[in-house]
């Protein structure tokens, strides 16, 4: 039983589509460094204003559709989900906190006894 993944070549409307969107994005970057002397927010406006209108574009192509049902397709699975409640969740939180407390102590502990070893190796604690 094989599995095949069909791989569609994207048609030259949605190819069209892709390169209007990347030119537009290019426009509103370039329009920020036009607008050199302007306030911030002049100059972000035409590069917020671009991408906008790129993912406008490219939201009306095989790319948008195929992202959009990717969005719904995550949203079922999210559905999916059990979720811990508040005393299971309360329950690992503190089985986190004491882990850390307990590995803190033994890496210390493990210092201590490295840091003496290497001054009973090199001579330096006499």
């Amino acid at each position: 039983m094989t599995d095949e993944i069909k791989v569609q070549d994207p048609g030259t409307a949605d190819k069209a589509k892709l390169t209007v969107a990347i030119l537009v994005v290019i426009a509103g970057v370039a329009g920020y460094y036009v607008l050199a002397g302007r306030p911030a927010w002049l100059r972000w406006a035409p590069v917020a204003g671009s991408l906008a209108l790129a993912a406008l574009v490219l939201a009306f192509s095989r790319y948008g559709s195929e992202f959009r049902q990717f969005v719904e397709l995550a949203r079922i699975e999210l559905r999916k989900i059990v979720w811990p409640n508040r005393q299971e969740t309360g329950m690992t939180t503190l089985v986190v906190f004491i882990f850390v407390v307990v590995a803190g102590i033994f890496f210390w502990l493990l210092d201590l006894g490295l840091a003496w070893a290497t001054k009973l190796i090199t001579g330096q604690g006499s």
